[in-house]
């Protein structure tokens, strides 16, 4: 009896291991992300989930596929060879439905789009209008994009612009010009390269409410796979929260150690910013939690794009995402109080 005794108390012993210890590497689901760029604090919050080991504890393996200028990772997501997606914003969500790309944004770690325009301090810009009589250095992809937008919404002049060709020498050059940018990098090679602080306008307070940085996944494994995408949203966003909040050093690490023309100098300028102008928590994540969304929010950007001509009104964009993985307050506690 002793011995059976024994036996069953080891059985009780190893199940209870079993229900509370953290997944091991034998229990860890295989998942690959891929960015859209090369590694920076842009995409801070998903290095710190790999670093700090909050997508093992989501019973996780996360391999980080960095992006850059001859990758293309939403193809690789879209044809199944990695699992998730870090999309720019919510117009490629809406270029999905209306091409017919079966993929579905679950979550968006980015409440604003970081675009700004910049300006010299001589140039006196104090609000977005102030910038409609300069020269205005807008990328290709800006063209079509939020400055069809800024055409519809403010009134501006398409005949203003010049190329931006991600050099900032002509606008350096031009006191009487703007240059778009990331709120989060161009500022700081801004002030590097010219030796002065420049205007920063962000055109998300003035009304371009787009989701930024969302995760897009494949809408067959959102519908296969619910549980899996949950737990990668939700170790997500704690990322993103320890990432902003706490300590990053192991998460900057990698991110060096994946693109070594990153500084730790830049890095620190980046979170700043992204803290100082609510890029990753504001606004409804404030309640929901980092990765929220919105059915208004989306109908309310929809509606301005096919206002200012660039995505057709009959596309049902509601397609494009689903609210079923946020708003469950995944993480706020984590917040600084003060």
């Amino acid at each position: 009896m002793r011995i059976v005794n024994i036996l069953r108390t080891l059985t009780a012993l190893a199940l209870l291991a079993a229900l509370t210890l953290p997944a091991t590497a034998q229990t860890l689901d295989k998942v690959s992300f891929g960015t859209n760029w090369v590694a920076q604090a842009e995409h801070g919050g998903f290095f710190q989930a790999v670093a700090d080991g909050t997508y093992k504890k989501y019973g996780l393996d996360v391999t980080i596929v960095p992006g850059g200028p001859n990758v293309n990772n939403r193809i690789l997501m879209i044809s199944g060879k990695i699992d998730f997606f870090m999309s720019a914003n919510s117009l490629q969500t809406f270029d999905a439905v209306a091409n017919n790309i079966p993929t579905v944004a679950v979550a968006s770690m980015f409440q604003k789009d970081p675009q700004v325009l910049l300006a010299h301090p001589e140039a006196n810009v104090k609000k977005l209008e102030d910038l409609k009589p300069l020269t205005l250095f807008v990328s290709k992809e800006g063209i079509v994009s939020y400055f069809q937008w800024l055409k519809s919404e403010y009134g501006f002049d398409e005949n203003k612009v010049k190329p931006y060709t991600f050099n900032p020498q002509p606008f350096l050059a031009d006191k009487k010009s703007a240059m778009q940018g990331y709120v989060s990098s161009e500022p700081f090679s801004v002030e590097k390269a010219g030796g002065f602080k420049p205007t920063i306008v962000l055109i998300a307070d003035y009304g371009f409410n787009s989701y930024s940085t969302l995760i897009e996944t494949r809408r067959e494994l959102a519908e296969t796979k619910p549980d899996l995408v949950q737990r990668f949203v939700d170790a997500s966003a704690i990322g993103w929260y320890n990432y902003i909040y706490g300590d990053n050093a192991a998460a900057n690490a990698l991110i060096k150690q994946m693109n070594p023309e990153m500084t730790d100098e830049l890095l620190a300028f980046s979170v700043a910013k992204m803290k100082e102008y609510g890029i990753v928590d504001s606004g409804d994540t404030l309640k929901d939690g980092i990765g929220a969304m919105s059915d208004a929010r989306m109908a309310s950007f929809f509606d301005k794009m096919v206002k200012a001509g660039v995505v057709k009104r009959d596309i049902d964009y509601r397609k494009g995402y689903t609210l079923r993985f946020v708003n469950k307050g995944v993480g706020v506690n984590l917040r600084p109080k003060n």
